[in-house]
């Protein structure tokens, strides 16, 4: 076999670009896409080749894709989905529309591009589909009611769909980070002044915690890891010969996965209430 390509999207920065660079490093041909046309200029320039994909437009998902398809004869070994953004506020400040607008960045727009490489990799007789999921992907935390919801239906949709490639040469995996370095609080902003009217909340005077997470550097979080540490859980779902099903990477991401399993939910929830 020559070499293996992989289509990447949000590249721009963090988990996205480390995996580039790093399966780039492994040996992989590996299209670093972008949702910004200034941002797959600048991968060009560091040597990527770089379709412009926005998950919220189909049209740039199906040009992207077919991009890639036009330079490698059709063919695509595997697929990682994961740019995505947030939008922090309570569900009950969120408009719907905002919703709608997160559920297209995160969901709607990984099904597209999902859907679309999954005739290739049947023609082709093999491939891997790897989503990029999270801790919040399964636990729940406030203030987080919208990135959490688009994560718990991709797990979801996830999940039926590697049942559904049982029987094709297709192997669908999840990775589920913890808290790992990356700009994705600061690209929340944004969204928070787009979307969140906190001034005229019930609960204005509990968002200075929130606004100062977002405006403030303070540092790693507790057990933060770099985001090097899912490209070595990519790496392995991408070259073993049995890739596992999900693959958790910080140690919140553990230790929450067990206390899922044995704590009755009222017992978990005032454990993530405390967070």
């Amino acid at each position: 076999m020559g070499t293996k390509s992989i289509l990447i999207t949000g590249c721009s920065s963090g988990i996205g670009l480390d995996a580039a660079q790093g399966l780039r490093a492994h040996g992989w041909r590996v299209f670093a896409s972008c949702r910004r046309q200034d941002d797959c200029d600048r991968l060009t320039e560091l040597g990527f080749e770089s379709p412009l994909i926005d998950y919220q437009n189909a049209a740039s998902i199906e040009a992207g894709l077919n991009a890639v398809l036009a330079k490698t004869d059709g063919t695509l070994d595997a697929l990682f989905n994961n740019g995505a953004f947030a939008v922090p506020g309570a569900v009950e400040d969120l408009p719907t529309d905002g919703l709608r607008d997160i559920f297209e960045a995160n969901f709607f727009g990984w099904h597209e591009l999902t859907k679309r490489v999954i005739p290739v990799m049947r023609a082709q007789g093999h491939g891997r589909i790897v989503n990029n999921s999270s801790i919040l992907g399964f636990i729940p935390a406030r203030w987080r009611g919208a990135y959490v919801s688009t994560k718990y239906a991709l797990e979801g949709l996830t999940d039926v769909l590697r049942l559904e490639m049982r029987d094709t040469p297709i192997k669908v995996i999840l990775i589920e980070p913890g808290p790992v370095t990356s700009k994705i609080r600061e690209n929340a902003i944004p969204h928070f002044e787009r979307w969140i009217d906190w001034e005229g909340s019930s609960r204005a005077e509990q968002y200075g915690a929130l606004r100062h997470r977002l405006y403030t550097k303070d540092g790693p979080d507790a057990f933060e890891l770099p985001p090097s540490a899912v490209t070595r859980k990519l790496v392995h779902a991408l070259e073993s010969s049995r890739p596992k099903p999900r693959y958790y990477v910080t140690t919140p991401t553990y230790l929450m996965g067990i206390l899922r399993r044995i704590l009755p939910s009222r017992a978990l929830d005032w454990l993530t209430a405390k967070s």
